[in-house]
């Protein structure tokens, strides 16, 4: 598939947090950069003339752009490192050392210490993180080494080594920073229930934690020691934010093939994310294009086949979101339900539902006419029409109480809105509150006229309403010899049911659907010109003041007259002269006359 221009690439990024990608025309990674929002900040590399003559070359090099759609900010900082220090693309800045984002450790040893680190060891030890803030990990130690007594050395504290007495308390243990369990003061067992507090704080469970800061800042603020009461409260703020914990990399996922996938009527859209030690180094979206009715579980099945032939995968495990009938004997396959597994597969689907967004919205900058046969092909499967319907009509009541009752029906032609077609209606032959006649009288005078002026007929009706609203208008068009030659449905608010003609069981349509969408858009449309007619309607109501029963006062004299006196109570406490001076003594006789008829001798001779 050719590439599409720079501009349409841009114009259908998603406003989310993630990583873009840069290619040239041979398919080269030029750049890997982050966003919190995607669409915001690839715009900004086109839309000026950079002052550094690097980016200028960069962005006249650009042919193609990908992107990773990720949950945070954060996310995203984390999974370009990752791209970058794989990769390696000519425009990124490499950083010789190759920092890594540091970690904190539970050594896995007797009287496991606690302590940071940017190098993940495989040797049984747990780690937590990684952290890009700085602020929290600090933060962090300094809550551990308050409320919990730990030793720092890094003594062999076997038993063995215990009993020898070989070590010596320190001046940790003096200044009771540590219990002294190299000269056995401290049980193991002690110590092991501080470090599963530890780990609890390092997951998130920071209820306890809390619990004891929160007691510390309250008694700081009752002995009027705020600054000390601040400082634990930004703790408080910064623990709290710390429990939401990053998906992109995680030390205990290696070597894991995720996919997902997304589908309508015709496509499917799967996504395949590549983890290789705890990080995502890949994520890749493919089209899959339906010949018959497969199912998700077939087409995920197929697709994964063929990705990790493609890719090269030697994952020993695969997490799907549903059972597949694969050998399990090249990967195991697990459907992750809670925690990080769960995140990172939510991760996927999220990939590959922006990508479908992403073709759908190209299709509509690059080639409307096939958008449009493509929406309104499925609109005639979908309702078993005969005839393409490109020409649809939908209508709606509007009135509160039986209150100013109006009605509306708009047009839509190839798809989209044919506003110069919409059409108001006053209701004329209902008194009160009726949707059901309201709705037979404007159907029956629509196609009436359109009859009568030999104009097209629509070649479907929607009905906002259900079953009542819909045969009030199949009255109408039995009226007018047209049932049967009109398709019509009606469409209910609630859960979004069509009802057709003479069907007792209602339609549901994929919510997911063009189809569906397209008839909410005709509903929803025909509801905003009802509701904004109705609303003009009162206004004018509303604006009908005793003015306009004076004989001779026009429109332009009342403007006049309510711009001066602010209100129609001011104008009648006013005085004769005080209204002459504004509209002059004839007009203002009248006005004056009008509020004040018993005072009819006394205009005449003032005049």
């Amino acid at each position: 598939m050719e590439v599409s221009s720079i501009p349409i690439q841009v114009k259908v990024l998603p406003e989310k947090p993630g990583v873009y990608q840069y290619y040239d025309k041979e398919g080269e990674l030029l750049y890997i950069g982050k966003a919190k929002n995607l669409k915001q900040r690839v715009s900004s590399y086109f839309n000026r003339t950079h002052d550094r003559k690097r980016t200028n070359i960069l962005v006249s090099r650009i042919h193609k752009i990908l992107h990773i759609v990720v949950a945070t900010e954060t996310d995203a900082l984390l999974l370009e490192n990752n791209l970058i220090k794989e990769y390696q693309p000519r425009f990124n800045i490499l950083l010789k050392d190759d920092k890594n984002y540091p970690w904190i450790c539970i050594k896995k040893e007797a009287f496991p210490r606690v302590f940071v680190t940017r190098q993940v060891i495989k040797d049984g030890s747990e780690y937590f993180g990684p952290y890009t803030n700085y602020k929290t990990i600090d933060i962090l130690m300094d809550l551990i080494k308050s409320l919990y007594s730990l030793r720092t050395c890094s003594y062999d504290l076997s038993p063995n080594q215990i009993n020898t007495q070989k070590y010596k308390v320190c001046l940790e243990y003096h200044i009771k920073n540590c219990l002294g369990a190299c000269e056995a003061y401290q049980t193991s067992e002690d110590y092991n229930t501080q470090i599963q507090s530890i780990r609890q704080l390092l997951k998130g469970n920071l209820k306890d934690a809390l619990e004891q800061f929160t007691a510390k800042m309250e008694y700081y603020a009752s002995i009027l020691a705020f600054e000390k009461a601040q400082e634990i409260k930004e703790k408080i703020e910064i623990l709290v934010k710390y429990q939401s914990r990053s998906t992109i990399v995680h030390p205990t996922i290696t070597n894991v093939d995720v996919f997902t996938v997304v589908s309508d009527q015709d496509m499917a859209y799967v996504n395949y994310l590549q983890i290789i030690h705890g990080r995502v180094l890949r994520s890749h979206t493919t089209e899959v294009q339906k010949r018959l009715e497969e199912t998700d579980q077939q087409i995920l099945e197929y697709a994964i086949l063929q990705l990790r032939e493609r890719f090269n995968s030697l994952a020993t495990e695969i997490y799907v979101p549903f059972k597949v009938s694969l050998d399990h004997t090249f990967a195991k396959i697990s459907i992750p339900k809670l925690g990080d597994k769960k995140k990172i597969l939510d991760l996927s689907i999220r990939n590959a539902k922006y990508f479908r967004q992403d073709r759908f919205k190209k299709l509509k900058v690059v080639d409307p006419d096939s958008y449009k046969n493509n929406v309104l092909s499925k609109l005639q499967k979908d309702l078993r029409l005969k005839e393409l319907p490109v020409h649809i009509e939908c209508f709606d009541n509007s009135n509160i109480q039986g209150v100013h009752p109006v009605a509306a029906c708009v047009v839509f032609k190839n798809a989209k809105p044919s506003k110069k077609d919409y059409r108001k209606f006053q209701i004329k032959t209902v008194e009160g509150p009726d949707d059901f006649a309201s709705m037979r009288e404007i159907v029956y005078r629509r196609y009436k006229r359109l009859l009568d002026q030999n104009d097209p007929l629509p070649q479907l009706i929607v009905i906002d309403g259900g079953k009542g609203q819909l045969g009030a208008a199949l009255e109408a068009l039995e009226e007018l010899s047209l049932r049967g030659k009109i398709p019509i449905i009606g469409i209910a608010k609630r859960l979004e049911e069509i009802f057709f003609p003479q069907d007792s069981y209602p339609l549901y349509l994929n919510k997911r659907s063009t189809s569906l969408k397209l008839i909410q858009q005709l509903r929803n449309e025909a509801h905003r010109f009802g509701i904004t007619f109705h609303r003009d309607k009162r206004s004018a109501a509303a604006l009908d003041t005793q003015l306009d029963h004076i004989k001779g006062i026009g429109l332009k004299t009342q403007t006049l007259l309510l711009l001066h006196f602010k209100s129609i109570a001011m104008l009648k406490k006013a005085s004769l002269s005080d209204i002459v001076k504004v509209i002059g003594k004839h007009k203002g006789g009248k006005v004056y006359q009008f509020f004040h008829p018993n005072k009819l001798a006394k205009i005449s001779d003032k005049i």
